[in-house]
């Protein structure tokens, strides 16, 4: 079996990796499958894609199709005409997509004209928010995928509302937590650590890239202002992210606890999560790996596709305006985590199940 597996931007770098793990795994014990691995150039800065191939050890890309930015339609055009040429050069079996960026839907698109069957992990989260262009290139993704592959039972249901068959669903877990428990023991500190004074639970995480959050200067600067009066003596972690470092621009921020720094590498940024007092985000991923850490997490957003992390997990959704988020802040000082747990199959095995699977195709 031949499979080409597209990775496009930093939360594909990690779901991945451990895919090729299992795919190596089964290779080395004589089993007739390979891979080709196509980077289509959707995140394109050092800390957004390069790092994490060398600090995941992914082997480097066959093809990387070079595409970064532009607008949506731009973009995805891009990745489309990109990845045909590529996919007639070097058939496929197979197509595995990942997640529910981009490059996601674009080369789902591009293998199904080309009569290539397409695999889609973490198929089948929703956030019912058709203002998120994820939503988008999932619904879209999943409707000519062939193989579904399911982090959680709520997102196999989701497929089975909307008309996939059920003997395509696979529930298999988590595929960013097998990376998690992968590299564990070779997480570390990054180099600002000691210049800053961090320690264990003296700090929070914060991220923010969303258009909801970040495309407005003013209210982006407001929401800063907020968030560096809500911690109290804590100090707060700020990995800025490209696009909301863009939108700042040259503004003068005065702000006593947050501190900038550059996007981290995954080794470095799960360190920090991991040892962080609660984390203050607009991603979705970042609330699965908190889940498992249990780490406490603000999610700044009205809809998230992944329910578990807020059913089982640590996760809390809060909206995306400051004074909610002070209040809701404002309670877990006040009453602690009040709950905790892992979702099922989030065990670590979830890609060895993956290919498992496939082989059975």
């Amino acid at each position: 079996m031949k499979i080409t597996i597209i990775a496009g931007a930093r939360p594909n770098f990690i779901k991945i990796a451990p895919i090729i793990k299992a795919i190596e795994k089964k290779q080395s014990k004589g089993t007739n499958i390979s891979y080709r691995l196509v980077h289509t150039g959707q995140h394109y800065d050092k800390n957004l894609s390069e790092t994490f191939f060398e600090e995941l050890n992914i082997p480097q890309p066959d093809a990387n199709l070079e595409v970064k930015s532009g607008t949506q339609a731009e973009q995805t055009a891009a990745i489309m005409t990109a990845f045909e040429k590529e996919l007639i050069q070097n058939p496929s079996d197979l197509v595995l997509v990942v997640g529910d960026v981009n490059s996601t839907m674009a080369c789902a698109i591009v293998a199904k004209k080309l009569n290539v069957k397409v695999a889609h992990v973490e198929a089948g989260i929703r956030s019912g928010d058709m203002t998120m262009p994820e939503e988008i290139n999932r619904i879209v993704t999943d409707s000519i995928t062939d193989y579904f592959f399911t982090t959680s039972t709520t997102a196999s249901e989701n497929l089975i509302k909307y008309g996939a068959n059920a003997t395509h669903i696979h529930f298999v877990g988590n595929v960013m937590i097998d990376t998690l428990y992968q590299n564990l023991t070779r997480i570390s500190p990054p180099q600002f650590w000691d210049e800053f004074g961090l320690v264990k639970n003296n700090y929070v995480i914060l991220t923010l890239h969303r258009p909801s959050n970040v495309d407005e200067e003013k209210s982006l600067i407001a929401l800063l202002q907020g968030i560096d009066k809500m911690v109290g003596d804590k100090k707060i972690v700020f990995p800025i992210h490209p696009r909301t470092k863009a939108i700042l621009g040259e503004t003068k921020l005065i702000l006593k606890n947050i501190l900038l720094v550059e996007p981290q590498g995954y080794l470095n940024f799960m360190f920090l999560i991991k040892n962080s007092f609660a984390v203050i985000t607009d991603s979705g991923g970042i609330s699965e790996e908190t889940t498992v850490l249990g780490i406490p997490c603000f999610t700044m957003r009205t809809t998230t596709e992944r329910p578990e992390t807020i059913k089982i997990g640590t996760n809390n959704l809060v909206g995306t305006s400051i004074e909610n988020l002070t209040l809701e802040f404002a309670k877990f000082l006040k009453n602690g985590l009040s709950k905790r747990g892992i979702p099922e199959l989030w065990d670590g095995c979830a890609s060895d199940r993956i290919v498992a699977v496939l082989l059975t195709k």
